[in-house]
């Protein structure tokens, strides 16, 4: 069964509008834009990095925004909301859920504990972005509002493959009270429905949809191929 929450009210896609300082669309109002692109096309949601763009996108339309902020701490591999610090900024940028790591790694169980606590205390929500079935076990008691695939085939210990991880996806949704988000190597619409014959109660979709340099870059290396 479904499980809708009061955040989002019905089940859909959830846009992921992000670009990285590296990336030619960072900066601007470029992921706003993005955003009311996605909000014409039916998405539900938009989740997306950093204060800058979530204060932009909370501006320009009225739909749930999923905030994060990646930043990279030497000698870490967590870099998914971090710590309080980013957890503060994305709040006060208006955020409706703080999404962020919430995978077995670095005492990292632990640490959330008190970040959550601080998130629901100032009345929003929590998105924990896990790896494996276990991880998502453990956010969800540990009081996560949602469980999100999105780290799946990004930790070492986590399967590895092309595809959105459907299996975690039927296994998570088959034991959680809490909604389900499937995210992560979602490249088309097809998989999309695939994750949500799966049980998920959400779809989160980003590079095929936001990140042209990814896109082009897959026509490229297909016709490279077929062109030898």
């Amino acid at each position: 069964m479904a499980k809708i929450s009061t955040i989002f009210p019905r089940r859909g896609l959830i846009v992921s509008a992000q670009a990285l300082e590296d990336e030619p669309l960072h900066g601007g109002d470029t992921m706003a834009k993005m955003a009311r692109a996605a909000l014409e096309a039916g998405a539900i949601g938009i989740r997306t990095n950093g204060a800058h763009d979530i204060r932009a996108i909370k501006e320009a339309i009225d739909l749930p925004v999923i905030g994060l902020i990646k930043r990279v701490i030497p000698g870490a591999d967590v870099f998914i909301t971090p710590t309080m610090q980013e957890v503060a900024a994305i709040l006060d940028a208006g955020a409706d859920i703080v999404a962020m790591d919430v995978t077995d790694r670095e005492g990292r169980l632990d640490k959330v504990v008190e970040l959550f606590g601080y998130i629901h205390e100032r009345g929003a929500a929590v998105m924990a972005d896990v790896s494996t079935y276990e991880e998502g076990i453990a956010a969800a008691r540990l009081g996560a509002d949602f469980v999100g695939t999105t780290l799946s085939g990004y930790t070492p210990y986590s399967t590895q493959q092309e595809g959105p991880d459907l299996n975690l996806i039927r296994r998570l949704s088959g034991e959680l009270d809490i909604p389900v988000v499937a995210e992560g190597r979602i490249w088309t619409p097809e998989e999309a429905v695939a994750a949500l014959d799966a049980g998920a109660d959400y779809v989160v979709v980003g590079s095929a949809i936001t990140r042209p340099q990814l896109i082009t870059a897959r026509y490229v290396k297909a016709i490279r191929q077929k062109l030898g």
